[in-house]
């Protein structure tokens, strides 16, 4: 299940990123005092009292831009309307109110979201005070707290997690609808994509690069009666391309939001271009959240073929996305339609694979049928030994492993464990995870 988003927004400089990176744990946004130095969107999962949540610093926005710093902060406002559960509007006590904070407190009022006023910069004694003023915008009561000391970061995650919203599981939500994430470069055909599964023209589609600008979001049900959520995201651009381009940056953020909350991602690379620097990265992204894919090569009809040619390129994909090898690959024309009706059985295929529970008996049956075949290698005198496993979860099936010394796992012996998994039980298209545990002699963990 996807996780709730939280978005950050206000006018540059008051803390912003500074509330982010002590929140993520690590400095991850750029912090400088100087206003709009942010220059890319970046998300962060935070946990809080057993609730998790994905933080968006929302960042980016360039005074020098011919755009009004007005113009920028209602977009930037907008996007958060757009995306996420919660919003944490921050503003400045040093400050003190301004213009700027009442044109975007007019419009997060107005959206229906939960919004939580966040006065930043309670550094020292004396400034609670100006907290007062800020009750004008009518957004409840302000939250004052310090990003650079952590003061009132507490209080603030407790009125988040207050106003998050209730996660259902599939048991609850009255029938399983997959969320289908299609992503990849601008300009690889994800809009034609669209329309030809769903046999209408839902999205516009252009051979200009970068004319998706939101993520749309379509239901629908397959010939076969499965529901699905398609989510029609704007193309993921190289970091440079999208330095000077503050909408660019917002198509990257929804993209990857896209991910975040998708059950199987369709990765499509340009048949001509073939897997590109940037291809592997949102490969990347999409293998640490752990979610179904399938690798969609596009334009198959323009390339030039001979025999073997399909083989020796899905050799060669799989090849330059090595970690991702377990992912299924089709080749299509989404201008032709070629080979298209067969994606949403495949992705169906995925879905079913990445909710895969195997029996426990099974599961250990596999192990020891793994460890006979092959001996994990010795360390320092030791061998591993795996006691007993267990299933942990699922999207992506997770395996807990009990043993007698987690350290002596090395990657090769876990490699060797999740392709005897994959030769054994049907894990195509979907990532696996192993978790060890430690297992003390009396059977104590």
């Amino acid at each position: 299940m996807s996780k709730p988003m939280v978005a950050v927004v206000g006018r540059p400089n008051v803390g912003k990123s500074t509330f982010f990176n002590k929140m993520a744990g690590q400095r991850i946004s750029i912090v400088e005092d100087v206003p709009g130095v942010t220059r890319d969107r970046i998300t962060a999962d935070v946990e809080w009292l057993g609730h998790v949540f994905t933080l968006i610093d929302t960042g980016g926005i360039d005074p020098r831009s011919e755009d009004s710093l007005l113009s920028q902060m209602r977009e930037q406002a907008q996007i958060a309307i757009d995306m996420a559960d919660v919003i944490c509007f921050f503003t400045d006590a040093r400050d003190g109110l301004t213009d700027d904070d009442r044109e975007v407190a007019n419009l997060l009022r107005r959206t229906g979201k939960p919004v939580l006023l966040v006065v930043n910069k309670i550094d020292y004694q004396g400034l609670d005070d100006s907290l007062y003023e800020f009750y004008e915008l009518g957004l409840g009561n302000p939250i004052g707290i310090s990003s650079v000391n952590m003061l009132g970061f507490g209080d603030l995650l407790d009125e988040i997690i207050r106003c998050l919203p209730e996660s259902d599981s599939p048991e609850e939500t009255g029938g399983e609808r997959i969320q289908l994430a299609i992503v990849g470069r601008p300009n690889v055909g994800k809009s034609s994509l669209t329309n030809r599964l769903l046999g209408i023209n839902r999205t516009m589609v252009s051979d200009i690069a970068g004319t998706t600008r939101d993520a749309v979001d379509t239901e629908f049900i397959s010939e076969d009666g499965i529901a699905f959520n398609i989510i029609d995201t704007a193309g993921i651009r190289r970091k440079r391309s999208v330095e000077d381009n503050t909408l660019e940056r917002y198509s990257v953020l929804r993209s990857i939001a896209a991910i975040k909350r998708c059950d199987v991602a369709l990765l499509m690379i340009d048949a001509n271009d073939g897997v590109t620097e940037q291809d592997t990265k949102i490969a990347g992204l999409i293998h640490e959240e752990g979610k179904g894919v399938l690798i969609v090569v596009n334009k198959w009809d323009m390339v030039e073929k001979e025999t073997g040619t399909l083989e020796k390129t899905r050799k060669k994909v799989l090849n330059d996305l090595k970690f991702m090898d377990y992912a299924p690959v089709a080749f299509i024309s989404a201008f032709t339609g070629q080979r298209v009706n067969t994606i949403l059985q495949q992705v169906s295929g995925i879905y079913q694979n990445a909710r895969r529970r195997v029996p426990t008996g099974v599961l250990n049956d596999v192990v020891n049928d793994a460890v006979n075949d092959l001996q994990p290698p010795m360390q320092g005198g030791r061998r591993l030994r795996i006691y007993y496993a267990t299933q942990g979860g699922v999207q992506p099936p997770t395996f807990i492993l009990f043993v007698n010394d987690p350290d002596l796992l090395n990657f090769s012996y876990e490699r060797y464990l999740e392709n005897f998994f994959r030769k054994m039980m049907d894990f195509s298209g979907t990532p696996i995870r192993f978790q060890l545990r430690e297992r003390k002699k009396d059977g104590k963990q």
